[in-house]
């Protein structure tokens, strides 16, 4: 007999999860090239040459125990690496002794809310937001408090969050660029967002998801978190900035500025033990520090965005055209759970925007193949007219 508890949750699934699997059976009944599944924000690039290059030199120069266990936090000289990093592109002075290597971005997202919740504590989250981080607050016994942004152009309204804020409160969740909306908060953003927690009468994190960090677009630089945010725990993986979704590494890193970064910083280094990663990945910690610095070429995804976004307007859509990430979240003329039924029957396969707590929008990837969004034109077409928007 498995747990009430998870037994209720896996009921309720994920939309994400259940239009990929959607697209499967659509796939199966009209072949691949009559499906058009912009469900899931899976990067479809490949890894940079110098990933390839890194992982052959690795494997055929081995060193001693390159497979072994390391510290829990990683390799020495790979936290470094990263600390070095985050000092040059910041001008922070922080130290190898901040950085957690993890299991990608969710691993230091879990080990962080582990880290600094006790049972009940809030964590206030921003709408639309990518909905797993329910279940990583809910798996360290604290209380999600979900603040819509969907009246504020998807940007932190400060008197919410001002209002939201108990004795409970914790932590706040920021993802900039953020999913599904592709949004990118300003410096102003963060600086006010700064000021708004540190008036509280009590310590309160930020926890900044940044896997989309170097996806931006239209020459935007998204402002560095490190400058403008005291109480900071970085949380960052290489899934999209090197195409490696399915290697699972990144890092936690905590803000030198933070009130309790020794404590937390070891804090962090316990619970990536005792949640069961023990430590990141230790082959591809050394091919990350061969490839700090390198990104895969993501122009590409700039082209495809300009795409489906003219696609998506011309069928008589709304929508902010976004910044950075791999998506366009467009509004619905009707209900989006029924809008997704709608374009099923053209074959076109969305995500409601009710998946992210972001009700009358949808999400469309656009880290799809080109030829399946122009080929998808007559779908959109097809379900604009059906709505009466052209």
């Amino acid at each position: 007999m498995i747990s009430k508890n998870i037994k209720e949750k896996m009921l309720s699934g994920s939309m994400i999860r259940k239009m990929f699997e959607e697209g499967n059976r659509l796939r199966a009944l009209h072949g691949a090239e009559n499906v058009f599944d912009f469900s899931i924000g899976n990067p479809d690039l490949e890894p940079p040459q110098s990933v390839f290059s890194a992982i052959s030199e690795l494997a055929e120069n081995p060193t001693a125990g390159m497979h072994a266990y390391m510290s829990n936090s990683g390799y020495p000289s790979t936290r470094a690496a990263v600390a070095e990093k985050l000092q040059k592109e910041s001008g922070v002075s922080i130290s190898a002794e901040n950085i957690c290597m993890t299991v990608g971005a969710a691993g230091a997202l879990n080990a962080v809310l582990k880290s600094v919740l006790d049972p009940e504590d809030e964590v206030i989250l921003l709408a639309p937001f990518f909905m797993e981080y329910v279940s990583y607050i809910q798996n360290a016994q604290g209380k999600p408090v979900i603040l819509s942004t969907l009246e504020n152009d998807f940007l932190p309204n400060m008197e919410d969050i001002k209002k939201a804020i108990t004795p409970k409160t914790k932590a706040i969740i920021i993802n900039s660029p953020n999913n599904p909306t592709g949004v990118i908060y300003d410096a102003s953003v963060l600086s006010e967002l700064n000021a708004c927690l540190l008036e509280a009468d009590h310590l309160i994190h930020v926890i900044s998801d940044e896997p989309y960090i170097e996806l931006t677009y239209d020459g935007v630089t998204p402002p560095v978190t490190l400058q403008h945010l005291k109480n900071l725990i970085v949380c960052y993986s290489w899934s999209k900035s090197l195409s490696l979704p399915g290697e699972r590494i990144g890092y936690a890193a905590v803000s030198p500025n933070h009130e309790d970064v020794l404590e937390l910083s070891n804090a962090i280094v316990y619970c990536n033990r005792t949640l069961g990663s023990v430590n990141a990945p230790a082959f591809f910690q050394k091919v990350i520090e061969k490839n700090l610095y390198e990104k895969a070429d993501i122009s590409s995804y700039e082209k495809r965005r300009n795409l489906l976004y003219d696609i998506v307007t011309r069928a008589g859509f709304s929508c902010q055209k976004p910044k950075g990430a791999l998506y366009l979240f467009v509004k619905s003329p009707i209900d989006d759970l029924e809008l997704s039924k709608v374009c099923a029957k053209q074959n076109l396969l969305i995500v409601p925007g009710s998946a992210f707590m972001g009700k009358g929008y949808f999400r469309l990837a656009f880290c799809v193949p080109e030829k399946m969004i122009k080929d998808s034109e007559k779908a959109f077409m097809a379900v604009g007219k059906e709505l009466g928007l052209i």
